[in-house]
């Protein structure tokens, strides 16, 4: 590892690092607007000018740079200094310096820098400015070209992690313009990172647009429940309202992309909202108190309290899950289930039904297949791993229908029989791999492929030293804190449904099929007026995510946690509350009044959860040498990327996503 010298300090750096990185290790501070520490280096902003013996004696681009032994390098002489003021002096002739009625105002890198490294004063006059026309990048991205400075960060995250060739450049020098293809909009599901990524007001969020600055916002650290990656994020809210939801590093989950449905889905947290008690009476919902409510549902029950039953939506927290749990004990009912859809499948080692490679770990594989999972739909940050593995050298193969992949892939056919008889071609690829990898997908789970798929683990040696290559890729917010807190029977939904319970507690449960509870009083108690609501005979309004403090596994078991960032709208109130009050009227005891004896509680019984980080589930159980699948993959549960939940499903910029980028092709003209 070579030794260098910065501002006088010696420091020993990584064999391959740049220049700029050395500066940061010795804690100096590189003005950059191309550079990015997840993208290939560009070289073409010139801001990290530092000057470097021996060497020209000229400033020099510190991140092209490698860093070499013995080098000296120097970031305040007058020369550095001059030469970074004359950069920003050349970057601002052009730029409109239009920053009070720009949405990028208070966060914007070109301003920061240019107050930190600028001359201070302007020697421009009456030149003309260079303009450019605006590019219409879709219904998220707002564009105001005039403002680029060509950094091509958009261009590089595009095709480097989305891997969707959909922004580049046009003409050359001053002409030079960054445009998508043929001016469409940008359709993939991380098309909106290139907004955070933007050093200049180029590209800003269109939803977004002049709701407010970044000043006015209150910050709170949440966790994004749209898909089962648990994607770290900040909400930031002005009010009783959340405004935007941004990505926070975290180099295990997320690293720092979100996808867009997790951004901007959040306007539907205010639309369509329950925020107040409805009992149907006469076929119709009707207003009505607490108290009607829970009297409706203890008349119901009579004396029979055990013949409750509770099913949980795919983005409830732990806390809610075990609170309701709670409430069934005291009344002697064991009919809980979060699996909604009705899939069941072997829960008693939840190893097996784990990422265990991890979302990190997954970009180190060298042969991954892919059984039963529109992964880009599915889990579109897990696709961009897959992505890094490829670029990796990493060869992939698909058990299903075929989709568009964001990098080469091999699609077997959507027959499931491969698990029981492997090709050549995968066979030979999968154990010649040194770190080989098995990811499986909902679909799967639900056609009993989980068995079958275990036996490929002996067969590939999916476990080694330091590696353990078998993966289920879950869809769902909550379902590893379902299973870490064995919300399941054994029969799934089929067997609550032969139960025939007196009252249904759907917590949440939107995607759930209602038919076989025609008998049962249904009490939806959720946050919108989607598809629970409209099945039940009585609905108790909850707070969303975005509204209660909570606890979140996400599908490596990674035990997160999510804070409250808003009050819930009207008499809508914390799940954990409404179970609480329910069980007062219920006549049984929960043992807990307030969320921290209730989280205590929850710890006590599995203390993983009150762990932050990867939870331990142990090895992975042994294979059934019997085992066998059949039957195909004909389709896959995600049919549309941007409504997957009721928040998606009432959001504005949701439907207006799924009707321009999935359905364009289907709208009709008037004369048709």
């Amino acid at each position: 590892m070579p030794k260098v010298t910065v501002d006088g300090q010696e420091i020993v750096v990584p064999a391959g690092a740049t220049v700029l990185q050395a500066c940061e290790l010795a804690g100096k501070e590189i003005p950059r607007f191309c550079y990015h520490e997840r993208l290939s280096i560009a070289g073409n902003c010139r801001m990290c000018l530092v000057e470097v013996k021996p060497g020209p004696p000229k400033p020099q681009a510190s991140c092209a740079l490698p860093a070499g032994e013995g080098q000296e390098i120097r970031t305040d002489t007058p020369m550095v200094k001059k030469a970074r003021e004359g950069v920003m002096e050349f970057l601002l002739i052009n730029h409109p310096l239009d920053c009070p009625i720009c949405d990028q105002g208070g966060e914007c890198d070109l301003q920061d820098q240019a107050v930190a490294y600028g001359r201070g004063g302007s020697r421009y006059e009456r030149e003309d400015k260079r303009a450019v026309t605006e590019k219409y990048m879709g219904p998220l991205i707002s564009t105001t070209m005039t403002r680029c400075i060509h950094c091509t960060r958009c261009v590089r995250f595009s095709e480097e992690v989305a891997g969707v060739d959909e922004i580049g450049a046009l003409y050359r020098g001053e002409d030079m313009q960054i445009t998508t293809y043929l001016e469409q909009a940008a359709s993939h599901e991380l098309s909106a990172n290139v907004i955070d990524l933007c050093p200049v007001g180029a590209l800003t969020s269109r939803p977004y647009a002049f709701e407010a600055r970044p000043w006015e916002l209150k910050r709170t650290l949440s966790i994004d429940v749209s898909d089962a990656v648990g994607a770290n994020i900040s909400l930031h809210s002005k009010g009783r309202e959340v405004m935007r939801a941004l990505p926070r590093i975290n180099d295990d989950v997320n690293e720092e992309w979100l996808s867009d449905k997790a951004r901007y889905q959040v306007d539907g947290l205010s639309k369509r909202r329950l925020d107040k008690v409805f009992i149907r009476k006469g076929g119709k919902l009707a207003a009505a108190s607490w108290t009607e409510a829970f009297d409706a549902i203890s008349k119901q029950l009579g004396k029979k309290k055990s013949s409750i039953a509770a099913v949980a939506g795919d983005m409830v927290d732990c806390e809610t899950m075990f609170a309701a749990k709670t409430l069934l004990k005291a009344c002697g009912s064991t009919q809980l289930e979060a699996r909604q859809t009705g899939m069941t499948y072997d829960v008693s080692n939840i190893a097996a039904v784990n990422f265990n490679s991890t979302l990190a770990g997954i970009e180190t594989a060298d042969a991954i297949l892919i059984v039963g999972s529109h992964v880009r739909w599915e889990a579109a940050l897990v696709n961009a791993r897959i992505r890094k593995a490829v670029k990796g050298g990493a060869k992939v193969f698909v058990v299903g229908p075929e989709w568009e992949t964001t990098y080469p892939a091999e699609f077997l056919g959507e027959d499931l029989k491969v698990l029981n008889r492997v090709p050549k071609s995968l066979g030979d690829k999968m154990k010649a791999a040194e770190r080989p990898a098995v990811i499986l997908g909902g679909v799967a789970l639900a056609k009993g492929a989980l068995a079958p798929a275990l036996k490929l683990v002996d067969k590939f040696k999916l476990v080694r030293d330091g590696w353990n290559g078998f993966n289920v890729l879950h869809m769902s917010a909550a379902r590893m804190g379902s299973l870490m807190l064995d919300f399941t029977v054994d029969g799934g939904m089929a067997d609550i449904a032969k139960q025939a319970p007196k009252v249904l507690l759907s917590l949440g449960a939107d995607e759930m099929d209602y038919e076989p509870f025609t008998d049962s009083l249904k009490v939806y108690i959720g946050h919108h007026g989607d598809r629970g609501a409209h099945m039940a005979d009585i609905i108790l309004p909850a707070a969303s995510y975005a509204e209660k403090d909570g606890t979140y596994v996400n599908t490596e078991g990674r035990v997160q946690f999510a804070e409250k960032a808003t009050f819930a709208p009207g008499d809508a109130r914390e799940d954990w509350t409404i179970l609480r009050a329910l069980a007062d009227s219920l006549g049984v005891k929960v043992g807990f009044d307030s969320f921290e004896e209730l989280q205590g509680a929850m710890i006590q019984a599995v203390p993983a959860l009150g762990e932050e980080g990867l939870a331990d589930y142990g090895e992975l159980p042994k294979a059934d040498s019997k085992a066998k699948t059949e039957g195909e993959i004909s389709a896959y549960p995600i049919a549309d990327f941007y409504l997957t939940n009721p928040i998606a499903r009432a959001s504005a910029v949701m439907q207006q996503c799924s009707q321009e980028l999935l359905h364009a092709d289907e709208i009709k003209e008037a004369a048709e």
